[in-house]
């Protein structure tokens, strides 16, 4: 692992659940120092209530300043106005978040930090902070969520990509489409906490009284419920199958209608990320139910591995890197696949088990971040490597 560096580090907010980026963070803050810079947005508000909500979020959160969180990160939450596609927004965005990170940087004693970003939005204040290199560390297609400025968010991360040291992808398809605008573009999948999802075959682990009282057999999700999780297709399999119990884990953010109402679907909210491995228990096959469109193809879901590292059966849609896992995970294209492919996985033996779960053994965060940090290493060789070039030219003019 690199040691000694410090990092300003561009993702989602700290408070939200625990993605990708803050598990790489929290390994390399072991032995580097990590400011964390909260959502500086995405998409383009609405008048909506949801983002009215989030818009007072966010001042309060700035109100906090830079904030230390855990050992070695500090969290700062700016202001940003999430009009991407304004000129004018992102020239006061430029300066105004330059300035607030430059300070909070001073104030920690940063030196020469590596700015690794997870948001393409950050193309317009990185390159402005000090850094000695920029590693952007892409695990979406982000221009295709929904109420983001298509236009403006390509434009902004290509330029991000052409002034970026690394690039780092999470799916195979993404390499292929960042990798033309920065030949040092390196494809590292998700790992997974091992440890903490087997915890789901400890016969220890207790199951929740809210999941213990459904009926078995229990066909499970968790994670996000947004407008990528196709819950016509929870509702075709819950009218065609009314004997199984489906079992959803998560804040829904979009219209739940399709599954309202359905006696065997159950929506239980969002749970804490310690207590995941205790639902997982409770489940006999885990879904991976996503709407098939550019932004799943591009995407490499996190929830996959954990599902496999808690020993669960699988069934998912076909996206290419869920059928990267084949021969761990069943690959469904309609909604008769799905019939047949949980039937299957019913018929076997369900629910956790180890000979599934020591399948992610070598997926672990512990190993992805060595990966990582190697790429950072050879983003310094190189940095060294130009610098001796240009040392020679000027020294070869100075001789002429």
């Amino acid at each position: 692992m690199i040691e000694g560096c410090d990092i300003i580090c561009f993702s989602n907010d700290w408070e939200g659940d625990p993605l990708s980026k803050k598990h790489i963070m929290r390994r390399l803050a072991r032995r580097n120092r990590i400011l964390w810079v909260d959502s500086i947005g995405n998409r383009n508000p609405t008048a909506s209530a949801r983002d009215l909500k989030r818009a007072f979020g966010k001042l309060w959160s700035a109100t906090r300043g830079c904030r230390r969180v855990e050992e070695n990160i500090w969290v700062l939450s700016p202001l940003a106005i999430p009009f991407h596609g304004s000129a004018t927004a992102r020239w006061i965005n430029r300066r105004l978040l330059s300035r607030m990170i430059r300070l909070c940087a001073w104030r920690l004693g940063f030196r020469n930090p590596i700015t690794w970003t997870f948001v393409p939005a950050s193309g317009e204040v990185a390159g402005t902070l000090g850094e000695s290199r920029i590693i952007y560390h892409c695990v979406d297609e982000y221009s295709e969520f929904t109420g983001s400025d298509k236009r403006a968010i390509l434009e902004i991360e290509r330029r991000l990509m052409r002034k970026a040291d690394a690039v780092i992808v999470s799916a195979s398809r993404l390499l292929e489409s960042k990798r033309r605008y920065n030949p040092n573009t390196y494809l590292v999948t998700h790992g997974v906490d091992v440890a903490h999802f087997r915890r789901a075959l400890d016969g220890k682990t207790p199951i929740p009284p809210d999941i213990s009282c459904v009926a078995p057999p229990v066909i499970g999700f968790f994670g996000l419920i947004a407008d990528w999780v196709d819950l016509q297709l929870i509702r075709s399999l819950a009218l065609a199958r009314p004997g199984w119990s489906f079992v959803l884990i998560g804040k829904v953010d979009c219209e739940d209608a399709p599954v309202r109402g359905l006696g065997n679907v159950h929506l239980l909210g969002r749970k804490r990320y310690q207590d995941l491995p205790a639902y997982c228990k409770a489940f006999d096959v885990a879904l991976l139910p996503f709407a098939v469109n550019e932004l799943t193809l591009n995407a490499n879901p996190l929830k996959l591995r954990e599902y496999l590292a808690a020993g669960l059966p699988v069934a998912a849609s076909a996206i290419p890197e869920a059928e990267q896992l084949q021969g761990l995970v069943r690959i469904a294209r309609s909604p008769e696949q799905w019939l047949a492919c949980v039937d299957t996985l019913l018929a076997e033996p369900t629910g956790p088990q180890m000979s599934i779960s020591r399948a992610m053994d070598r997926e672990s965060w512990d190993d992805k971040v060595e990966e990582l940090s190697q790429i950072v290493r050879e983003t310094e060789a190189r940095a060294a490597c130009h610098g001796r070039a240009d040392q020679a030219y000027a020294d070869l003019g100075r001789a002429a």
